[in-house]
């Protein structure tokens, strides 16, 4: 999938067939319309042209209102690939394109610009200043332009309507089975490993540090995962714990951190040998895996972010939370084996 920062690129100069949407989470709704997408632009013999924005526009009108993030840029866009779309446009949603009249908004970036031919919708779809577009606006306009419009209801499961806000409902409450049925996939966070001040290793309890660059995540506290992309491709997932939030025990509390600690490190050393192999090593061991992208599915929920009363809490509280995690990854196994009788 090819990726555009704004619209104004000499490669985006083509027809196309266009969706239109923030689609946060990428869940099991959007998927439903970026298959129709897809459909309508092979049938056409057209590229399939996802327009997103960034930041979320309630985001940039009221931040302290403004809805928890279910997914990263980064995390959006991976999924968009793997619904099979050709081309993503990511516009910045800034003062200039939230004063930006409706009526531009068609002829200078639809027509003018993203050359669209169809276009497919939301049954909520709003846009411009004011949020004075609707779908008859831009039904209209197609018909005077010489593009097509088309609208998508809301996808239901099971009678109820999947959306974003479902979706971050079920992450609030730690439902992360409800989530997963809604995205259609485990929930899950990826970014590049950094570097964090080494506490965990001073606790016992190391960690994979990634930087959730938004100050609300649409879920917090501890939780059981499963990491994946620590070696080379194809090597199994680690099991682990983890926590997200802004750690309120330490004292650079406020930065939201997805922290992950593998339960066996001593089962990483071939992954690691791996990784070593690939790329040189900054350091020893766990080192290798800075600056790798890595991704970290959230299974279950152990509870909120709790403030200790010092590191040797802390570090009592860690130890607890693993344990937890190992025997909810032996539950795991042991309903695996029994449905295999």
């Amino acid at each position: 999938m090819k990726i555009f920062r704004g619209h104004q690129h000499p490669a985006l100069a083509q027809p196309c067939a266009l969706t239109i949407g923030n689609f946060d989470g990428v869940h099991r709704g959007h998927q439903a319309m970026l298959a129709v997408l897809k459909n309508e632009a092979k049938h056409r013999g057209l590229p399939a042209r996802v327009m997103t924005f960034e930041p979320h526009p309630r985001e940039y009108f009221s931040p302290s209102t403004a809805p928890t993030r279910i997914s990263t840029l980064r995390d959006k866009l991976t999924e968009l690939a793997r619904c099979g779309i050709d081309q993503a446009v990511v516009l910045p949603f800034n003062t200039r394109l939230a004063s930006q009249s409706a009526d531009a908004f068609i002829h200078d970036v639809l027509v003018k610009n993203l050359q669209v031919r169809y276009v497919l919708v939301g049954d909520d779809f709003r846009f411009g200043s004011k949020r004075a577009g609707d779908y008859a606006m831009l039904d209209a306009a197609g018909v005077a332009c010489g593009f097509e419009v088309a609208r998508m209801d809301s996808y239901e499961v099971h009678g109820a309507r999947v959306s974003s806000s479902a979706v971050r409902e079920a992450l609030a409450h730690g439902q992360l089975d409800d989530a997963a049925r809604l995205l259609g996939r485990p929930y899950s966070i990826s970014g590049h490993v950094v570097h964090g001040k080494k506490l965990g290793r001073e606790l016992g309890f190391r960690t994979l540090n990634i930087a959730f660059r938004h100050d609300k995540p649409a879920a917090s506290g501890i939780f059981v995962v499963r990491t994946h992309g620590l070696g080379a491709q194809g090597d199994a997932p680690v099991d682990g714990v983890a926590s997200l939030g802004i750690r309120p025990t330490v004292e650079d509390a406020g930065r939201v951190l997805l922290e992950v600690h593998c339960l066996d490190w001593t089962d990483m050393a071939p992954t690691l040998a791996a990784a070593r192999a690939a790329r040189p090593p900054e350091g020893a061991g766990l080192d290798s895996a800075y600056g790798k992208i890595i991704r970290v599915e959230l299974l279950h929920k152990l509870h909120d972010e709790l403030k200790y009363e010092g590191l040797g809490a802390l570090k009592k509280g860690i130890s607890q939370d693993c344990d937890n995690a190992r025997a909810f990854f032996a539950a795991q196994n042991t309903e695996t084996s029994l449905d295999r009788i």
